[in-house]
């Protein structure tokens, strides 16, 4: 039966949304983080023109970095995630609630680059990866604003009003990330 209904799929192409919500360089894990998905969803064929990758702060090129343009997810350095193919399409103080809601919702700015747009429709899969500091329903964005669990519910609400997917995957990697999914 699983095989006929993904044989019966309304699915067409899929799509990551990939956020590091973290600033400075304690936070060095988010990235790490964020460029380990990056690099999985690549490896498991989404190309770059269907990923949209928001970094708040560039470990690689951080001075306190002692192996610069390299980001390491281990302990052990085996695997540079940063690598010379990653195209970061929000980056610094781009990466706001704002600009991520935008996209989400299909609303940016005129004049936005297509590589900086979600242009997916009633059969794409998305996945959308948020990692950095969350609270109890909350979010950070570099340590300056928040997104809420209602502000989020909104988001993918729309998005599915606007049939934007049909299957969405939404990963949080943050303390209480549950609290996330409340609404």
């Amino acid at each position: 039966k699983y095989i006929e209904k993904i044989q019966k799929s309304n699915h067409t192409n899929n799509w990551a949304v990939l956020v590091d919500a973290s600033r400075f360089w304690f936070n060095y894990r988010h990235v790490a983080n964020v460029l380990s998905i990056y690099r999985s969803v690549k490896r498991l064929g989404i190309p770059d023109s269907q990923i949209i990758l928001m970094l708040a702060d560039d470990m690689a090129c951080n001075p306190r970095n002692s192996k610069p343009a390299q980001v390491f997810n281990n302990a052990n350095q085996h695997l540079n995630v940063y690598g010379d193919d990653v195209e970061v399409d929000y980056r610094g103080y781009d990466v706001t609630v704002e600009n991520f809601v935008r996209l989400l919702t299909g609303r940016t700015v005129n004049g936005t680059a297509r590589s900086k747009k979600l242009l997916t429709d009633a059969g794409s899969n998305v996945l959308i990866y948020l990692t950095g500091h969350g609270g109890d329903g909350f979010l950070k964005f570099q340590d300056s604003e928040e997104i809420t669990s209602q502000e989020l519910a909104d988001a993918i609400e729309q998005m599915w009003e606007k049939k934007r997917y049909n299957e969405l995957f939404f990963m949080v990697d943050t303390c209480q990330a549950a609290s996330l999914y409340e609404k």
